[in-house]
Order: structure tokens, then C-alpha cells, then sequence
């Protein structure tokens, strides 16, 4: 499925915001990247998430690359694409609660969401085929589910919250985004799900 504008502006953005801090645009080589992942069929959540394992990894060494482009991403896409694809391999077999043990007190003592940790999971691993005709309103159930636990890790962090969204806001603003834009709320979306995983120790990675 071609990527649509909106993906493609996501992108632009979120490589901008990690690569350089700030507004940004790619390169022909890195737009030939896309194309290439776009004629391949890798969704862009998936490319999204790689990058940002990509720069996660590269953000804690002591002397990162100077020069980077999105072709040096493709191992992390080919990682992402292959954890999608062993989980759908996984099917009903897949243990639900995997995972879990690793996420931090109280959130992870708290049934409700460790319920809907068991939702989101299963919805994951019993997912069609991009082909089948279920596959977008799968898709929009798996999605519900995993925005539901993320509501759940989200209330737990109380206070706690509030110099998150100041950072996240700030950032993004430093990078060209118009606020309430649809590529606002993209990025927005995708980071703000990120830091209230990454506070709780949530596995998120690859979703």
C-alpha cells in the first residue's frame, strides 16, 4: 500500500527531530530509501520505530556517527518486520503475559492493566494478513487496545506526567511542527506513547 502524504510528512519530521533537533529535510538518497521500503511494504509505524531504535542505539555511544541517512536504518526496518512477522507465526501459542514481569511497580500489580496488556497482545498475535479483508478493522481493535493500556500507564503516572508533556512539546516545536497539525498529533502520538512506556518499562517495542 503506497504511503500516503501524511506518512510521508510523519517521516520527514521524525527525521528531523532525531537527526538534527530541529526542521529538517531529506536528502534524494533518503527519499529513494522510502521509496524503496514503500515498494517493499513495510508499514510506516514500523519504520518510525525503527528509527528511533536506530537513534536510541546511537544516542549512548560515547562517539556517535557524524553523518547519517536513512539507509542506515534498514537493519532495524528488517528487525522490526521480522518481530511482526514472528509474532503472527506465534498465533494463539504466543504467551500473552511475556513481557510483563519487566514493568515497574504499581503499574504491573495493577490487574486492570495487565488485562489490558493480555488484550493488546492478543489482538497482536492474531492478526490477518495486510491482504485479508479483515485486516483494517483488526488493525483499528489492535490499536483501541493498545491506546488502553497506554490510558491506564498514563493515569498511574499522576504529576509525574506533566514535565513530560512540557519536554515532549517543547521538543517538537523545536523541530517545525505545527501544533494540532496532523503531523503534530502523528509525532505526538507516537513520542508521548514512547515516554509513558519507557517510565514504566512497558514492551511496546515493534508495535
Amino acid at each position: 500500500m503506497p504511503y500516503t502524504r501524511e506518512e510521508k510528512d510523519w517521516l520527514e519530521r521524525e527525521w528531523a527531530f532525531r537527526a538534527w533537533g530541529r526542521a529538517g529535510l531529506l536528502s534524494t538518497d533518503d527519499y529513494r530509501q522510502v521509496l524503496a521500503w514503500e515498494a517493499a511494504g513495510v508499514p510506516m509505524e514500523l519504520v518510525v520505530s525503527a528509527l528511533n531504535a536506530f537513534f536510541d542505539r546511537r544516542d549512548q555511544r560515547e562517539k556517535p556517527r557524524t553523518f547519517v541517512a536513512l539507509k542506515h536504518l534498514d537493519r532495524d526496518v528488517a528487525k522490526a518486520v521480522k518481530l511482526r512477522e514472528s509474532l503472527l507465526r506465534a498465533g494463539p501459542e504466543l504467551d500473552l503475559g511475556k513481557g510483563w514481569t519487566q514493568v515497574k511497580a504499581p503499574l504491573r500489580d495493577d490487574p486492570a492493566a495487565k488485562a489490558a496488556f493480555e488484550t493488546w497482545q492478543r489482538f497482536r498475535a492474531a492478526a490477518p494478513s495486510p491482504e485479508s479483508a479483515g485486516y483494517l478493522a483488526h488493525h483499528d481493535q489492535e490499536r483501541e487496545a493498545r491506546a488502553a493500556l497506554l490510558a491506564l500507564a498514563e493515569a498511574a503516572l499522576g504529576p509525574a506526567a506533566e514535565p513530560l508533556r512540557s519536554e515532549l512539546r517543547h521538543r517538537l516545536e523545536a523541530s517545525d511542527m505545527k501544533e494540532g497539525g496532523l503531523v503534530w498529533k502523528r509525532a505526538w502520538s507516537h513520542h508521548w506513547a514512547r515516554l509513558v512506556a519507557a517510565a514504566w518499562g512497558l514492551p511496546l517495542e515493534g508495535a
